[in-house]
């Protein structure tokens, strides 16, 4: 047993009486916490909280030993703060991210932070494939997907959900279709490619619902292209929220059908988890969720 780790893990639980905040606090999973604070207990030979289906509370003996296992993390965290350097904050942080955020704003801001450590270099490189962490040396990842990846520690930044969107120009020339129906049937359109099989992926609204339109005029790698060519009135496109929102906002795209339930997404920032994480990965892994929730935070959830 860690015991420093199980200090911090008691006192994280004592001071919020609740093991899932504690986990979230401390990256974990609720379930290591419980396995934590049960070896501590056991090494100790007394308990340290009561339990029931609700909340925890410290026992006597914990509150009595709360005080002592504070001041000894405080004094192991003095004595490691001391030894410190700004070699920390010195070598490579690898970073993969989807292809629709690989030109966003996203990189000039966290560039922006790091500008005070001039020995910390970015490896920042657009893939929308999933990739193997430790196969890849991936320090830190951007995904959107229905559920975060185990044994990685996430951090969400939004719910979202993708939008059918067309330019005013584009429902003057063509009308505004009154189905799904009578969309696919004529109404120009854009989709992204399934590269498996060269084929267009088509719509997935929901699980119950995916559409096929039959006049795609662009099929395309990169949903970017689709909002391109849907600002240029060319085609109605189905793309992400939070690529078409500003633009849904300045009245240059209406969405098309909101009512009809979407499936929805998860955008979220991650990092594997590892026996030692570097303190430039941990600092660039918050700079970046900070960003993150900062541009991307206010979408909506997807109804």
């Amino acid at each position: 047993m860690d015991k420093l780790n199980a200090l911090k893990h008691f006192c994280s639980a004592a001071e919020t009486l609740q093991f899932r905040e504690t986990a979230l606090r401390l990256s974990v999973s609720p379930q290591v916490v419980t396995r934590v604070i049960a070896e501590l207990e056991t090494a100790l030979g007394e308990q340290l909280f009561t339990r029931n289906t609700r909340n925890i509370r410290l026992t006597e003996f914990g509150a009595e030993f709360l005080p002592r296992a504070q001041a000894l993390l405080a004094e192991s965290e003095n004595l490691f703060a001391a030894a410190k350097t700004e070699d920390e904050m010195r070598g490579i942080v690898r970073i993969t991210v989807p292809q629709l955020l690989q030109h966003s704003e996203i990189l000039p801001l966290l560039l922006a932070k790091c500008a005070d450590y001039p020995e910390l270099y970015l490896d920042w490189r657009g893939n929308d494939s999933k990739l193997n962490a430790v196969e890849n040396q991936i320090d830190i990842g951007i995904r959107v997907g229905i559920e975060a990846e185990d044994l990685m520690i996430v951090r969400k930044i939004c719910d979202t959900a993708d939008k059918i969107v067309a330019s005013p120009a584009y429902l003057a020339r063509h009308g505004t279709p009154k189905t799904l129906d009578e969309l696919a049937a004529r109404f120009p359109a854009s989709s992204l490619i399934n590269a498996d099989t060269n084929r267009p992926w088509g719509w997935p609204i929901n699980p119950d619902l995916h559409v096929f339109p039959k006049n795609i005029r662009l099929i395309t790698d990169d949903t970017r292209n689709e909002l391109a060519a849907a600002l240029s009135g060319d085609v109605v496109c189905y793309t992400t929220d939070f690529l078409c929102r500003p633009h849904l906002q300045k009245g240059e795209l209406v969405e098309l059908f909101p009512e009809i339930p979407r499936r929805p997404w998860q955008l979220y920032v991650y990092r594997p988890q590892r026996t030692v994480t570097s303190v430039r990965v941990l600092r660039v892994f918050d700079w970046l969720t900070q960003i993150m929730r900062e541009v991307y935070g206010n979408t909506k959830r997807a109804g």
